[in-house]
């Protein structure tokens, strides 16, 4: 759904201006030193993209699926780094608060997220709890109006420099799965909570992924998200149903920016007396991005709009999750293919960053054998036996 036709397009204008103009000059800048620079992170600041799917009421944009997922294509045109510094607060990493925190929560802390004073984070992960993110083995002991945590999380996307943390853990000693599992809110600085140095990674630079260490670091009871112990899985749950949507768009703005350089290349790159572009073969896969785009788009805009008019997709969020990211590696494969060996020099293009950058949506918030295993056991349950 999109509220108003005249100030979205102008809004989605405002989007496109900063990638073109601000983000894509300095990814070179961004790969080389491995941070986005504060100007830029000022910049996108002042331009509200830390709070686009923050209710309005707390300071955000208060964006509909539909054109959240519409200024995604746009943002993720520019290198994967920029829309990760603002999407954990746009997205997991404030989202849970936006369903199921309570008022007072919303209040201490939306305002903050959407207008990117605090970064925010949502950790998860952990050694023996990826896939099976229901394996949850860090605990809450409860002491009085308090809970002591312990453990450990993995691969958290902005840890390294968030202010709040919004956290899995046990509250009920002897459960198994979801049950027993509660989501807390933790800000830096509380003793007990370090967050780990950046992991070296094969790419995303720029966008800091780390662990987050709890030890025996004591929170105020009043930190369960919504005040009610053991739902937190399925506050996880919610906000990641969203985010799958989101997700898939954030994997294919990136199809569609390796896609236009790779067509720029084959205009110009001659071969055999004529530009590889009127060569059929090149031409193949050229038609097989193009065609593989518009279908992860059509699948992305149609259940972000079902989820507007607030029916079930939680089906159709995995399938173009799923979908989306797959495409995105095999776009990304074509277009290096297209540059020939120039693709895969570094110095040349940069189509060998988004080559190395797009592997990981493959496997973050759950892995494409995870999201077929999923899709199948709801369509297998959605379907009569005969």
């Amino acid at each position: 759904m999109i509220r108003d036709e005249a100030s979205f397009g102008a809004f989605l204008d405002a989007v496109r201006k900063f990638v073109r103009d601000k983000a894509i000059p300095r990814e070179a800048e961004v790969e080389q030193t491995g941070e986005i620079p504060d100007d830029l992170v000022q910049t996108l600041r002042q331009g509200g993209f830390f709070g686009w799917s923050i209710p309005e009421a707390y300071g955000g944009a208060g964006l509909t699926t539909e054109e959240l997922v519409l200024a995604a294509f746009e943002l993720s045109q520019g290198a994967v780094a920029f829309r990760a510094r603002v999407g954990t607060n746009t997205g997991i990493g404030s989202e849970g608060l936006v369903v199921d925190g309570t008022e007072e929560q919303k209040k201490r802390y939306l305002p903050r997220l959407a207008s990117g004073e605090w970064t925010s984070c949502l950790a998860i992960t952990e050694p023996e709890a990826g896939s099976e993110a229901s394996n949850v083995r860090t605990m809450a002991r409860r002491d009085g109006d308090s809970f002591i945590l312990d453990g450990e999380k993995r691969y958290i996307t902005n840890a390294p420099i968030a202010d709040v943390f919004t956290i899995t853990a046990r509250t009920e000693p002897g459960t198994k799965g979801a049950k027993g599992v509660s989501a807390f809110i933790v800000e830096r600085g509380t003793p007990g909570l370090v967050s780990g140095k950046p992991y070296r990674k094969m790419g995303q630079a720029g966008s800091p992924v780390g662990s987050v260490f709890l030890d025996s670091c004591r929170i105020p009871a009043s930190s369960i998200i919504g005040g009610v112990e053991g739902a937190g899985f399925a506050t996880v749950m919610k906000a990641l149903n969203k985010q799958r949507i989101h997700l898939a768009a954030l994997s294919t703005g990136p199809a569609m920016r390796m896609l236009e350089l790779a067509v720029d290349h084959a205009r110009t790159r001659v071969q055999f007396g004529q530009p590889v572009a009127q060569h059929q073969l090149v031409q193949a896969l050229i038609a097989d991005c193009q065609t593989e785009i518009f279908a992860a788009r059509s699948m992305i805009l149609e259940t972000a709009r079902k989820r507007d008019r607030g029916e079930d997709v939680v089906l159709e969020a995995s399938m173009c999750k799923y979908f989306a990211t797959e495409m995105c590696g095999r776009v990304a494969d074509r277009c290096v293919q297209i540059f020939g060996g120039a693709g895969y020099v570094a110095d040349y293009a940069p189509i060998e960053r988004w080559f190395r950058d797009v592997r990981l949506f493959r496997l973050y918030e759950g892995t494409s054998q995870i999201h077929q295993l999923n899709i199948a056991r709801l369509t297998l349950n959605r379907t009569p036996s005969p």
